[in-house]
């Protein structure tokens, strides 16, 4: 006998779903300070605390861990107890994550403006919170396990497949990547050293955008589409495949991002390889999610949250397709260390996880307040402007990023540079004018997308 919705902890996944949409709001509204700052540099106010260097891993650390982390334990734990037919096994360590997850990000808050950092790519945080992060982050998964343990249906659905790999790999990436030595409270030095310490980073720090950002929020999309289109998965068999290829094939893809450094050459022509490789389960992924809606296209004249999760889908799409065209060493070449990998970057983020994300969020909230939105036309403007502030910005990065390449590398008859540096920077103004003026376009679409939220939990309280 299947758990009735009075028996599911939804009380903790509320709390989960009205921060993620806080974060969001917040984490773009630094990115956008910080690309500000790059086109006008006065904005820096000579303060080191809000400078770029200070502010950036906060803007990274507020949209990937705190918005991201939010929407990803929201969306699990209340998957998984949709899946299994049960509550979840613990709602004290349910409550415990929401917590010292909250309590990391405030710490992060404090520490990296004050310049209280690892320096290392997504991994800035100093020790004691790395520590605090490992302990957070086990609560959720073991309370994760052991709800599917107690399931009462007979199979694990694939959205649980996808967030047990997150948990599974995302642990040992963090572990082995944050290995210092302490040497007082707030500063430590990795064990790693030289080339080897350049791998581990990136060993990680493609692996986060793997299995955090990607393989968790496919989960998302694998429970959540179904959800919402009123349809069964087009194939579970590929959504199988899916799952395989992607745990196998991942781990391999960090060293693409140190092409043309002291890393061995076969290792960058390795990662590469396999980054070709993986277009293939990437798209099998894509298709199997818009296939989904064979029969349900009519849907999305009308139902805008559905919008979000397709849109979501042709985003991944893309940006599985390009990162492993700019892993190929001749473009690698032209594109590395270039704006070019900042609006790929951003083309993942901004239009694959921030747009599945927020189209899940719109269905947690109807379903967890028993309600309807409190304005349909405010979700179809979010999607507008989420989606037209996306273009603005990726396309800005794609075109300074592409000129950037060609000025660095450029050479008059005499075989010397045609352009200085303080040149190059000079052309890319316009451009990064314009990517600032697209993230303020998605951030006012996070913003309505909260006040659309607070009404419409207001309501419902209202009229309980």
């Amino acid at each position: 006998m299947k758990a009735t919705s009075e028996n599911y902890d939804l009380n903790i996944i509320r709390w989960f779903t009205i921060m993620a949409v806080v974060y969001l709001v917040v984490g773009t509204l630094v990115g956008v300070y910080v690309a500000s700052e790059l086109a006008w540099p006065v904005l820096n106010m000579d303060l080191a605390e809000i400078s770029f260097g200070r502010l950036r891993p906060l803007h990274t650390n507020a949209v990937i861990f705190a918005f991201g982390g939010c929407a990803l334990f929201g969306t699990g734990l209340y998957s998984v107890q949709r899946t299994g037919g049960v509550s979840l096994w613990s709602n004290k360590m349910a409550w415990f994550t929401f917590w010292g997850w909250n309590l990391i990000i405030v710490s992060a808050v404090i520490t990296l403006p004050l310049g209280i950092t690892q320096s290392r790519e997504y991994a800035e945080l100093e020790w004691p919170i790395d520590l605090a992060v490992a302990v957070v982050w086990l609560s959720f998964g073991i309370n994760f396990i052991m709800t599917i343990a107690r399931r009462k249906t007979s199979h694990i659905y694939v959205s649980n497949w996808f967030f047990l790999g997150m948990f599974i790999m995302i642990t040992y990436l963090h572990v082995v990547n944050s290995l210092a030595i302490p040497v007082s409270m707030f500063k430590s030095y990795s064990v790693f050293s030289g080339v080897q310490d350049a791998m581990i980073q990136w060993w990680w720090g493609h692996n986060a955008v793997g299995f955090y950002l990607t393989a968790g929020f496919l989960g998302i999309m694998y429970y959540f589409v179904p959800k919402q289109a009123g349809r069964p998965i087009f194939s579970y068999r590929l959504s199988v495949l899916h799952f395989w290829a992607l745990m196998f094939g991942y781990v391999w893809l960090g060293a693409h991002h140190l092409q043309y450094t002291a890393l061995p050459d076969w290792t960058g022509s390795l990662g590469a390889a396999v980054s070709i490789a993986m277009i293939i389960p990437s798209w099998g992924g894509a298709i199997n999610g818009m296939m989904t809606l064979s029969g349900a296209w009519d849907k999305l004249r009308n139902d805008y949250i559905l919008r979000f999760l397709v849109i979501s889908l042709a985003f991944y799409a893309m940006s599985t397709f390009e990162g492993p065209v700019m892993s190929v060493k001749t473009v690698n070449a032209l594109s590395h260390y270039t704006d070019w990998t900042v609006g790929h970057v951003h083309s993942g983020t901004l239009g694959w996880v921030a747009m599945v994300a927020a189209g899940a969020l719109y269905h947690l909230v109807e379903k967890l307040w028993n309600t309807r939105m409190y304005s349909a036309s405010l979700v179809n403007l979010h999607f507008w402007l989420a989606t037209i502030g996306a273009v603005v910005y990726i396309t800005a990065m794609w075109v300074s990023g592409i000129m950037q390449g060609l000025m660095w590398r450029a050479y008059d008859e005499f075989g010397t540079l045609t352009y200085t540096f303080a040149e190059s920077v000079a052309a890319m103004h316009p451009y990064y004018a314009m990517r600032a003026i697209g993230g303020m376009i998605y951030w006012l679409g996070g913003a309505i997308m909260l006040y659309n939220v607070v009404m419409t939990i207001r309501n419902a309280n209202r009229n309980a």
